[in-house]
């Protein structure tokens, strides 16, 4: 069951650093610019989810696998924003797929911890729109 969450929560990480770092380059934000958001898009509400359930330090701060796939996504839109810059609604696309991914992942990561199911149903409804809602503000 961790390796079905790490996964899912990894592949979740990448799809909204791609949200957050096509939000920044759509912006003209630097190299700098787009990699925070890309972080800050993938990873604000897995921070969130593990300190409300306990599991400190955060997994998004405490495994490396995070801040490299953030860091990825990140470089991949930087160097070819304008070949993503073609998807019709690039954005809304990624952040589509991450949050089916991340509300997935995050309830599933509450339930292992012994969470009920409406708690973890909340708790995965907040992984999936924390990263947005940051990286909006």
């Amino acid at each position: 069951m961790k390796t079905l969450v790490l996964t899912l929560d990894l592949i979740g990480t990448f799809v909204f650093a791609l949200s957050g770092a096509t939000a920044g380059a759509r912006r003209r934000l630097d190299i700098f610019g787009v990699l925070v958001l890309s972080f800050v898009a993938a990873n604000s509400g897995g921070i969130v989810r593990d300190l409300l359930i306990g599991a400190t330090p955060p997994a998004a701060i405490s495994d490396w696998r995070y801040i490299a796939v953030s860091m990825l996504a990140g470089l991949v839109i930087f160097f070819w924003y304008p070949v993503i810059n073609r998807l019709r609604n690039a954005v809304l696309l990624f952040d589509g797929a991450g949050l089916a991914l991340f509300c997935v992942a995050g309830a599933q990561k509450a339930l292992v911890f012994g969470l009920d199911p409406w708690a973890a149903a909340l708790l995965g409804m907040l992984t999936g729109i924390g990263g947005g809602v940051v990286r909006d503000v």
